[in-house]
């Protein structure tokens, strides 16, 4: 056999590193995922419910590392409303979720269904379900809310302009001095307030609130008295009289820790953890010479 010149070594080597990087990203999300699926299982062994995640971080796309982001869409509804489905009428649900909003048509129909599913259902907000989240959460029996967790308003969005703020800007001035476009923008928008107005009362009466307290919960979120990144806090949520509480269980956080924010990233969050009571406190003082 012929001795192996350095540089067929090298060539070798350099093929080994290659199928290595190419590999490597495969065997980290194979991991991944098992982290995820072993620790959302003990908490719906533990919670003896069907536990489903509705979580939206930004990811990356491919190797390129271009941020996407993500949002309540038509894909989320299909495996959502799958899922339901598939869960036995007398099982409880849980549903995390940490999302900006989304699709209206996608949250509305997620929402229904949460809503004629017999058994309770629950929904665990670790740290934000905006607009279209905060619907699925006016569709649930109970809402957990993390003390420092958000809700906010479900006021329609045409394009970037919320729905009133276009009836407003119309109102302000004389029809001739306003731009067909407009216009047409205008009724678009007082549609799209009165169907979610009325959407937000359904979901809510079918939960067993009375009409006059729906109306006047709709008027509140959906009409666009405050802005679309208004933050509805618990102690907020509590005076609105939805059904909250903040005995936030700290597994969901541990779950939510498995859906970190892609690491090819530079964190613009760190922090040195406290150690455990099994770690003992932190050295204090200089270091001692090394024995």
């Amino acid at each position: 056999m012929d001795r192996m010149e350095p540089r067929d070594w090298f060539w070798m080597l350099f093929g080994l590193f290659l199928v290595f990087m190419v590999f490597l990203p495969i065997l980290q999300r194979s991991g991944q995922a098992a982290a995820r699926r072993g620790k959302l299982d003990t908490f719906q062994r533990a919670r003896k419910s069907r536990v489903i995640l509705l979580i939206h971080r930004q990811e990356t796309v491919s190797f390129l590392g271009v941020p996407l982001g993500r949002y309540i869409d038509i894909e989320d509804s299909e495996a959502i409303l799958r899922a339901i489905r598939l869960t036995p009428a007398d099982l409880p649900i849980d549903l995390i979720v940490h999302t900006p909003g989304g699709l209206v048509l996608a949250a509305e129909q997620i929402a229904h269904a949460l809503r004629r599913h017999p058994a309770p259902v629950t929904i665990f907000v670790p740290h934000y379900a905006m607009s279209g989240g905060t619907l699925l959460a006016l569709a649930c029996d109970q809402i957990v809310m993390d003390p420092n967790a958000v809700l906010g308003p479900v006021d329609p969005q045409i394009g970037p302009f919320a729905a009133a703020s276009i009836l407003e800007a119309v109102a302000r001035k004389p029809v001739e001095a306003v731009s067909d476009q407009t216009l047409m923008l205008a009724d678009l928008a007082r549609k799209a307030l009165v169907q979610v107005r009325g959407t937000v009362i359904t979901i809510l009466t079918l939960g067993g609130m009375d009409r006059a307290r729906a109306e006047a919960l709709a008027e509140t979120l959906a009409t666009g008295t405050v802005t679309h990144d208004y933050p509805i806090s618990f102690e907020r949520a509590q005076a609105l009289g939805l059904p909250v509480s903040d005995a936030f269980p700290n597994e969901v956080h541990e779950l939510m820790s498995q859906y970190a924010t892609p690491t090819n990233r530079r964190p613009s969050v760190l922090y040195v953890p406290l150690p455990t009571a099994e770690e003992g406190p932190p050295a204090r003082g200089r270091p001692g010479p090394p024995r």
